[in-house]
């Protein structure tokens, strides 16, 4: 589950305007598919499940930055939980 106090409006609006800036030289490993960046800070209309219950995106392809991109920084991560990225 999300941080929820780093989970806001103001948190996503700023990771969508940094998302032009270049990912962390330090992030390591690969997303998994758990969807938790995909509820940040609600639920995307675009998250589907399939009929293994696995979560995944109906506009993969053309996803926006942000999303590409999530968790760019580590002071943008607030997922780790569940994500499969990590900061070394």
């Amino acid at each position: 589950m999300a941080d929820k106090h780093r989970n806001t409006w103001a948190a996503k609006i700023k990771r969508t305007f940094t998302s032009v800036l270049p990912v962390s030289q330090n992030r390591r490993g690969q997303c998994v598919n758990c969807g938790a960046c995909c509820e940040l800070p609600n639920v995307c209309k675009f998250i589907k499940t399939n009929g293994d219950r696995k979560i995944y995106c109906a506009i993969y392809p053309i996803r926006p930055l942000n999303c590409r991109k999530y968790p760019r920084t580590a002071s943008e991560f607030i997922t780790p939980e569940t994500c499969g990225y990590r900061f070394d």
